[in-house]
C-alpha cells in the first residue's frame, strides 16, 4: 500500500480501489454497450500501470489489476443496466473522490487523478468510434475529462 494511504480511512481506499474500474465501467457503457475491446484494454491498462517504473502507483495498480476483470463484472451487476442512471451513479461515486485526493499530497494526488483521465481515454479510443471513423464516440467524449472529480492541481 502507498504509504500515504495510511492516513485515509477504509472506505476511503476502497473508492481508490474501485475508481480505475468505476472510470472503466463509465466509459466503456456511454454508447449503452460494453464491447470485449472495452474490458481488454481496461485490463491491459491495469497491468501496464503496475509495471511503470516512474509512477508512485505502480504498488497500488499491482493491487487493482488483480483479478480486474472480475471485478469490473461485479461493478456491472451491481449498477443499473439503463445508461443514464448508470453514468449519473458512477458520476456520484467519483465525485467522492474530491475530499479523499484533498488528503493526500499535491503529487500523488494528481498522479492519480491523471492515471484516471488516460484510463478514460484509453477506453474510449480502444472500440473505435462510430463505424472506425472517430476514435472517441460521442457519448464517451463527454466523460472523458472525467467531469465530475476536480484535478488537484486546482486545490
Amino acid at each position: 500500500m502507498i504509504r500515504e494511504f495510511e492516513k485515509l480511512t477504509l472506505n476511503e481506499i476502497e473508492l481508490l480501489h474501485k475508481a480505475p474500474v468505476l472510470v472503466s465501467v463509465l466509459i466503456a457503457g456511454a454508447d449503452g454497450k460494453i464491447d470485449n475491446k472495452e474490458i481488454s484494454r481496461a485490463i491491459s491498462l491495469t497491468e501496464e500501470k503496475q509495471k511503470r517504473g516512474r509512477s508512485n502507483l505502480m504498488g497500488f495498480y499491482a493491487e487493482v489489476s488483480t483479478d480486474f476483470e472480475d471485478k469490473m463484472k461485479i461493478i456491472i451487476q451491481s449498477l443499473p443496466s439503463q445508461v443514464d442512471a448508470r453514468t449519473s451513479e458512477i458520476s456520484n461515486l467519483l465525485t467522492q473522490l474530491d475530499p479523499v485526493l484533498k488528503k493526500l499530497s499535491r503529487q500523488i494526488a494528481k498522479e492519480f487523478y491523471d492515471s484516471l483521465r488516460e484510463i478514460a481515454s484509453e477506453i474510449a479510443q480502444s472500440s473505435g468510434g462510430l463505424l472506425g471513423m472517430k476514435t472517441v464516440g460521442d457519448e464517451e467524449s463527454l466523460l472523458i475529462d472525467l467531469p465530475m472529480v476536480k484535478d488537484p492541481a486546482t486545490y
